[in-house]
């Protein structure tokens, strides 16, 4: 059984105070940002006020934090959404609704600069034990039941390529290069997109996994960074992050695949 109710119920009450929706808005509007940017953005706020806010939506799982030498940055992790959605409203999901919500987004995509938003951060926590969730991150016969149903074709060695391809049909969807692998700690590759040709294009962006077990939960972080000035595969993967890792979380904790709709590549 998935740990829904462990994650959803923070979730709720994260988003109940208009001040911490307020929060999320300014991270939706430029991510990876200072304690001082959000609060100097937020004059009604005190900076402890904002510091108390942005603790409840940590906990929460809406926000993670990196370092950057001495600088705390934050993001906004959609998982926790994404979590929300695959329980209560993907099965119910129109394709008229999903298609005036999709268009929704993409409007607000095109208002927002790629280039203020480096890096895309998302994290969840998984009941279960770090080599496991490794394993499934790593194994093709795992990767294909939640990765737009993409198999790795590597051997994982620093400096080797790393393919991914379609399962079944062996189409090629993504190519890179293995930059690190610290099993079961921390994997970086590069991702070069190959369903399509303008965004192959592009060359390459990075992608990083890093693991981290407490009491048998894991807490997985994917950054997705290093994309060019303008780049369009920033705005391609952005949903496809959140989608994932709540089919890893799904597949890991029950054994079966996620059974929401299936966004195309």
């Amino acid at each position: 059984m998935v740990t829904y109710h462990a994650c959803v119920e923070p979730v709720f009450k994260a988003l109940a105070d208009v001040n911490r929706r307020k929060l999320l808005d300014r991270l939706f509007e430029r991510d990876g940002q200072t304690l001082t940017e959000l609060a100097d953005g937020l004059p009604a706020m005190t900076r402890f006020g904002v510091m108390k806010h942005l603790r409840v939506l940590e906990e929460a799982g809406l926000v993670t934090t990196r370092r950057e030498g001495r600088l705390k940055l934050h993001y906004l992790n959609a998982v926790p959404i994404r979590l929300i959605h695959d329980r209560w409203i993907g099965k119910y999901r129109k394709a008229r609704a999903a298609a005036l919500a999709e268009l929704k987004l993409d409007m607000e995509e095109e208002m927002r600069s790629v280039d203020t938003r480096p890096a895309q951060v998302y994290s969840v926590f998984i009941r279960a034990p770090r080599e496991k969730v490794w394993e499934a991150m790593t194994k093709p016969e795992f990767t294909h039941r939640y990765l737009y149903a993409s198999e790795p074709n590597t051997t994982w060695k620093p400096g080797s390529r790393l393919h991914w391809t379609e399962h079944g049909t062996g189409r090629s969807l993504v190519d890179g290069e293995v930059i690190e692998y610290d099993k079961p700690r921390r994997l970086v590759f590069s991702w070069i997109v190959n369903y399509d040709p303008d965004l192959t294009a592009e060359g390459p962006s990075r992608v990083t996994y890093e693991l981290e077990e407490t009491d048998g939960i894991t807490k997985v972080t994917t950054i997705h960074d290093d994309f060019p000035s303008g780049s369009k595969v920033y705005d391609n993967v952005a949903g496809g992050w959140p989608y994932i890792l709540s089919g890893l979380k799904t597949l890991v904790e029950t054994g079966s695949p996620l059974k929401t709709e299936k966004a195309a590549v």
